[in-house]
């Protein structure tokens, strides 16, 4: 039983982590109606920019997200503004734009492969930071102090977003142009530049959840792969735009990976997450937490 509950504690706060990886994912479907098939190539680059800040300055691996979050944000702002944003005015009467996913994946393939070009294919970890290999004892149960790090990062992430979108003048806007951009354009709101900032947010956040990654896990060209693909199965188990969804479905899938192996092997814990992400597409599209405007 203690074991059970360790692994549940762990799983949530991992899961924790993989929301808010699927957070950025989610903000840029929310606005853009558009599947961001780079998201993880996004991350991965905040990984890689958290890393050489870290490794080069001997700051705490946090204290990076002061370098992260404007640099991520003006990348997102601009590679929405310079790749996406024509496809969007070639196909204005289109509201989900298929071309965008087709673009998305080439930027993908681009950033992983340039990276790799760079970097090289060496697995990269910061071994003298005051968070790695950490543990807090409560009782005989172990708990990993970088993965509590994370989950506090996530929450306040996600508090702070959605507060954004809820009580600003801007954050109002962009939920206004998601709704409707016809709309928005008429009262005066620039869509264009709404997507733009949007991007950079979601962007942002990918650089947000980048950090929480860094203390504990390897950086390395592709790692942006794998959490691609677990963030597209939790922004569905969540709801496509919905902020809450996203941490609660990073959690679902934290408990399922963290327990399921107690019982099953790793590959049939694997096998339920996927089930899952099936049964809800089939049985509610919209996610456990989505409805159908979000913001």
């Amino acid at each position: 039983m203690l074991y059970f509950l360790e692994d549940t504690i762990n799983g949530i706060l991992m899961g924790s982590i993989y929301g808010l990886t699927a957070l950025g994912l989610t903000i840029i479907f929310g606005v853009l109606k558009v599947i961001n098939f780079a998201h993880g190539s996004l991350l991965m680059v905040g990984m890689y920019l958290a890393y050489w800040a870290v490794a080069l300055t001997g700051v705490h691996p946090y204290l990076s997200l002061v370098v992260v979050i404007p640099v991520m944000f003006i990348f997102g702002y601009y590679l929405q503004d310079i790749v996406i944003k024509p496809i969007f005015k070639a196909e204005r009467n289109v509201r989900e734009p298929i071309t965008v996913i087709i673009v998305t994946t080439g930027v993908w393939y681009i950033l992983d492969n340039l990276t790799l070009l760079v970097f090289g294919p060496q697995y990269r970890v910061i071994n003298d930071n005051p968070l790695r290999g950490k543990m807090v004892e409560i009782g005989e149960m172990l708990i990993s102090v970088p993965k509590i790090w994370g989950c506090v990062t996530a929450v306040i992430t996600a508090v702070l977003i959605y507060y954004f979108f809820q009580y600003t003048r801007l954050g109002r806007a962009i939920r206004a142009t998601s709704l409707d951009r016809d709309a928005a354009s008429l009262a005066g709101i620039n869509q264009y530049k709404i997507y733009n900032i949007a991007f950079g947010i979601g962007t942002a956040v990918s650089g947000i959840a980048a950090v929480t990654l860094v203390p504990f896990y390897n950086t390395y060209p592709t790692v942006g792969v794998l959490f691609d693909i677990k963030g597209f199965i939790i922004v569905v188990l969540g709801g496509l735009g919905s902020i809450t969804g996203a941490i609660l479905g990073g959690m679902i899938v934290g408990i399922i990976e963290s327990v399921g192996p107690q019982f099953m092997t790793a590959t049939w814990t694997e096998a339920i997450v996927y089930g899952l992400f099936l049964l809800v597409l089939f049985i509610k599209p919209s996610g456990l937490f989505g409805v159908k405007y979000d913001w």
